[in-house]
């Protein structure tokens, strides 16, 4: 995997960990330069200096969280389809390539674990033209792949039925990501306080669900004398 490399100290260090704090708090719109600058203490210009623009900034920020899980996504997703070579990979499994690699950069990354999948919820929610157009490209191949592992798993669901189905459980996992604060808030005690792996694990089985609605499972084949005597 591809690592962006930054400084482990200094102004510019300083001016992106102030920026990844602001954007996963506030939102991107919401956050200027002067805010970057105002908590990392540095002068209003060196935004400009170290980094060109604010969108060079915004750009780094979401291409060193963003490219890490989508390579891991393809990564996971093809050591399945040659565990299950000749067969389509189990749903869940699918589904679990498509999420668990949040869980796994999570303790690589210097934000906070809530920080972190604020940020993540954050980039993935990105409306319009919004993301850089190298995350896009990676974005629409991570789909692409991942329709087409679907697709075979749910032979039974048309094409337009399973890209609204995907469309639904990507909107689940944004939510479930930028959300966790007011998703507490909303529901005091009620929900507990799992830790992430938990939080996916449930999230897998309900996507499957949702992916496979109005599929007929398969009938279990018969054991035993039922075999020999169709009655």
């Amino acid at each position: 995997m591809r690592e962006i490399t930054l400084p482990e100290s200094g102004p510019k260090r300083k001016l992106l960990d102030a920026a990844e704090q602001l954007f996963a708090e506030k939102g991107f719109e919401a956050v200027s330069v002067r805010d970057i600058t105002q908590l990392s203490k540095a002068n209003v210009a060196a935004v400009s200096y170290h980094f060109g623009s604010r969108e060079n900034l915004l750009t780094l920020v979401m291409t060193r969280y963003m490219t890490p899980v989508n390579e891991e996504r393809i990564v996971r997703l093809e050591a399945l389809e040659r565990k299950w070579t000749g067969k389509s990979v189990p749903l869940e499994e699918i589904i679990e390539a498509f999420v668990r690699p949040l869980v796994g950069q999570v303790r690589k990354s210097e934000l906070s674990e809530r920080l972190f999948y604020k940020l993540m919820g954050r980039i993935f929610g990105q409306q319009g033209d919004g993301l850089p157009p190298q995350i896009e490209e990676q974005l629409r191949n991570v789909v692409v792949r991942f329709t087409r592992a679907l697709a075979k798993a749910l032979p039974a669901v048309n094409a337009d039925d399973l890209a609204w189905r995907i469309h639904f459980m990507v909107g689940g996992m944004i939510h479930l990501l930028a959300h966790q604060d007011l998703f507490q808030r909303l529901t005091p005690g009620t929900s507990g306080t799992p830790p992430m792996e938990s939080i996916v694990s449930r999230f897998i089985r309900f996507s499957a669900a949702g992916l496979r609605e109005g599929v007929e499972a398969e009938a279990p084949t018969p054991k035993g004398p039922q075999v020999m005597f169709d009655f």
